[in-house]
């Protein structure tokens, strides 16, 4: 089944010392492009984010970032870096001593300057496994995500496929009724005319006629694609690029039919399934 390339997934997860809030959306695109935005702490596993990505997905636009919430001590007291807050009030001095009657400092804005506040060290191995791990259970909700967009944009296709192939069935049935119909129109310009045909002339102009606006062979590939995009849609694969192409194909068979056109209803035919056909192409844009 398809998938779509839109979506979006969140998880949270509390852990002893912190908590991770993976948030994930993806638009679509030509190709797989990603953009991470980490924190110091877990740049070093952007690789395997990426590779993570990589085997999961193969089309899409795709941002994520993650929320890392160090979990404070209900113990004890806050540690603070003794040299960091002198270097922060000397900072302070100076600039007071620049700009005289500054607002007071507030405490609680000086422990939000980095480096103030002293954390225990974490275990970084398992703080980056938990977030690799995080990633990609988020990242399978977000592929769960497109996959129920997916089904939807499929039964869209089926109904245009179904309407595309009415089209195809009512210009098939009145085929021999509009050769009949241009054989019977043919005569009779000859017969107002007044004038002797050689019998034999006459039947090479009908069949030359007959030749021009026969579009069986049209027909034939218009069914024939109307099956390959029903069998593509069931597959697993990435099916985006292969349903434009087969969508290029259909519009190509529905120009050719209207080029051959030679009654209204043919023409009609051509006009509503171009319609049909534009109407799954711009649904398929958004297919992975």
């Amino acid at each position: 089944m398809p998938r779509s390339m839109t979506g979006f997934a969140r998880t949270e997860s509390q852990h002893t010392d912190y908590t991770l809030i993976w948030e994930v959306r993806s638009v679509n695109h030509r190709y797989l492009e990603m953009y991470l935005r980490l924190p110091e702490e877990f740049r070093e596993i952007e690789t395997a984010l990426r590779e993570i990505t990589r085997n999961k997905l193969q089309r899409g636009k795709l941002e994520a970032s993650i929320h890392f919430q160090p979990e404070q001590s209900s113990g004890g007291s806050i540690g603070l870096d003794s040299e960091r807050l002198a270097q922060l009030a000397d900072a302070c001095s100076r600039i007071d001593a620049q700009i005289p009657n500054c607002a007071p400092i507030n405490p609680l804005e000086v422990l939000r300057w980095p480096g103030v506040q002293i954390s225990e060290e974490m275990n970084r191995e398992a703080l980056h496994e938990n977030a690799l791990k995080q990633f990609e259970t988020t990242l399978d909700q977000l592929i769960e995500h497109r996959a129920r967009e997916g089904a939807e944009l499929a039964g869209f296709i089926e109904q245009r496929l179904d309407g595309i192939a009415e089209q195809v069935r009512l210009v098939r049935e009145r085929l021999p009724e509009i050769l009949q119909t241009q054989r019977q129109k043919l005569q009779e310009k000859i017969a107002a005319l007044s004038v002797e045909l050689d019998p034999d002339r006459l039947e090479q102009e009908i069949v030359m006629m007959a030749q021009k606006a026969d579009v069986d062979e049209e027909l034939d590939r218009l069914d024939t694609h109307i099956q390959e995009v029903r069998r593509t849609l069931k597959q697993k694969n990435s099916l985006g690029r292969r349903l434009d192409f087969l969508m290029q194909e259909l519009n190509r068979e529905a120009n050719t039919l209207s080029s051959k056109s030679v009654v209204s209803e043919t023409t009609q035919a051509a006009v509503e399934l171009k319609v049909l056909i534009e109407q799954m192409r711009e649904q398929i844009q958004n297919i992975e």
